[in-house]
This record gives C-alpha cells, sequence and structure tokens, in this order.
C-alpha cells in the first residue's frame, strides 16, 4: 500500500498572488509638523510583504445528525465521525472515518450491540491505519485499507457475539484517503453517492429478506417499504455465521457527496427527496438536521441517523 499513500501524499505548492490581488500598500503616516501643527503628507511608507498563499489545502465539511424518532423511546443508533487533514510542507492529505450502526435485539442488547461494533471498527482503524499514517517515524501502513476494515468489522462481529445477549447490529462505514474511498457494510443500513450533477447512486445492498424478495421478483419496492417483515435481516454482526462483510472502494469525484444513513431515514425519506433535500443548502449540518427533521414529519417510526461528508469541489 506504500504507492497509494506516496500518491496521496502530493508535494503542495504555493503560489504568489499577481500584484493586484495583493494587500494595497500601507497609506502614508499622517504627521505634524512640530512648528507649524500642519499635517504632512510626505512621510515615508511601508508596504507589506507579498503574501503566499497556498492553494491546495482542501478539506471534507461534514454534517451529522440523530434522533430517537417519535415511535420510539430509546435510540438503539450509533454513529461515529473523525475528520482530520495532515498538512505538512512535504504532503496533504484529507483522512476521513464514518461509521452507523442500527442495533437490534431489545432496549438493552441493541445499544449495546451497536456501541460496541463502532467502537471496536474505529479503534481498529485507528490503530492499524490512522496512527501509521500521521507517525512521521513510521515506516508506512502495512496492511491495505480493506484488509484494516475487513479485521475491524470481524473484530466487532466477535465482540458483540460475546459481550451482548442475542444482540446484533447492522454497520456502515466508510473511510476516506484522500479521494479514495472504502466502504464496509452489512445489515441494511445505506450508503449513498450523490454527484454533482445531481444524481443520487445508492453504493451498499440490503441484507434483508425483503430485499431478497424484490430482487427475485416477488414483490415491488414499494411494497418492500410496508412489508411486514421488512425489519428482518440474514446477516448482522452478532447474528449467525458464516459471516462476511461487503467491502469495495471507489475513486469519488469533486464535488460529491456520501451520505450515510439507518433505515429510520431511508424507510420513509425517497431517494428522490433525499437527493433534493441534500442539494438544498451547502451546509452538510444544516442538511442533515433537515433530513432528521424530515424523518420524523413523516412519523418518525424508528431511530434516526445521518452522516454528510461533502468532497473538495
Amino acid at each position: 500500500m506504500t504507492s497509494l499513500f506516496d500518491r496521496l501524499f502530493h508535494k503542495k505548492t504555493k503560489e504568489t498572488l499577481p500584484r493586484s490581488h495583493q494587500y494595497p500598500e500601507e497609506p502614508k503616516l499622517e504627521t505634524a509638523d512640530p512648528s507649524t501643527g500642519v499635517l504632512d503628507k510626505k512621510n515615508t511608507s511601508a508596504s507589506l510583504p507579498n503574501i503566499d498563499i497556498d492553494l491546495e489545502v482542501t478539506q471534507l465539511i461534514v454534517g451529522v445528525a440523530q434522533s430517537s424518532g417519535i415511535q420510539r423511546d430509546h435510540n438503539e443508533d450509533s454513529l461515529f465521525t473523525l475528520t482530520t487533514n495532515l498538512i505538512t510542507d512535504e504532503r496533504a492529505v484529507d483522512f476521513g472515518l464514518y461509521i452507523i450502526a442500527d442495533g437490534m435485539g431489545g432496549h438493552d442488547n441493541g445499544e449495546l450491540a451497536s456501541r460496541i461494533a463502532v467502537g471496536r471498527l474505529a479503534s481498529h482503524v485507528i490503530n492499524t491505519l490512522y496512527k501509521p499514517l500521521i507517525n512521521s517515524t513510521s515506516n508506512g501502513v502495512e496492511i491495505s485499507i480493506q484488509e484494516a476494515m475487513q479485521n475491524g468489522v470481524f473484530q466487532a462481529h466477535q465482540a458483540v457475539k460475546k459481550e451482548t445477549n442475542g444482540g446484533g447490529t447492522t454497520l456502515t462505514a466508510a473511510i476516506i484517503l484522500g479521494d479514495q474511498v472504502t466502504i464496509t457494510h452489512v445489515g441494511d443500513s445505506r450508503a449513498y453517492l450523490l454527484e454533482p450533477d445531481g444524481n443520487i447512486k445508492l453504493l451498499t445492498h440490503d441484507h434483508s429478506m425483503v430485499k431478497r424478495l424484490v430482487d427475485i421478483g416477488q414483490i415491488s419496492p414499494e411494497q418492500a417499504l410496508i412489508h411486514p417483515q421488512r425489519n428482518v435481516l440474514y446477516r448482522a454482526l452478532g447474528q449467525g455465521e458464516p459471516f462476511e462483510p461487503d467491502i469495495f472502494s471507489f475513486q469519488v469525484c469533486h464535488g460529491c457527496q456520501l451520505l450515510l444513513c439507518s433505515d429510520g431515514l431511508w424507510g420513509v425519506i425517497q431517494e428522490s427527496d433525499l437527493a433534493q433535500k441534500i442539494y438544498s443548502s451547502q451546509s452538510p449540518q444544516v442538511i442533515c438536521q433537515s433530513l432528521i427533521n424530515s424523518a420524523n414529519e413523516a412519523g418518525g417510526p424508528d431511530n434516526i441517523s445521518a452522516i454528510l461528508v461533502r468532497f473538495p469541489n
């Protein structure tokens, strides 16, 4: 993976702005002649030095919001966000880690399962990828991003099985390193990619019984939204073996946006409406809160979580 990190750690460049864009010369000092008291406007002046502006420093802009919903008295969703910039004289790179987990198995077990899953995956990724990334004395990352994600999810799966009494959880997570995104996914939380032209693309595949019925043509997508078994999953952390998460990577376009959300959002808000709301504001935080409010206005039948990441233009 050294080649990937070498590619991302591009050399920073600086550009001196043309004179017309630099700060104007400092105004001449106006001082009074001690003998006459008349202002002397012929005093010397000093101009500010040329300002070097770094034009390559960019950053991920992130919004996050959550609600227990209208019809639930407790929250079984957990989420995690980490957004950083590594900027030195030699390199500059964006790094982000975003995780959503929707617990199941009752009040205590669901909350515990989602919290354990998020914590274990976040800890593993930070220790195996993030710390070597920022450690100036490190020889580089010795594990691929997908391998790190897979190992972290398996550790989370085993921890949920061991530490909860029959609890389980979905998990959808994204690692962003420069312009590369790696997604890992289990269950029916979702990841969407929103492109600058307004197109919205579902990146993940629901591991649910109703999704299988839709795939084989027994029910329509509209029927799946109200199917009595719409919350039944055939794959989740802490539930059943063999266990295999979906993991994939892709290169993101400039100006794209990445949405992670639990089914409390996508289950009541149509994709076209998601896209419309996301492009209605420049602030990911405002957008996330608006999405949560819309889901609650639509009845809020479940816990609702949303993370929106906007990539640099």
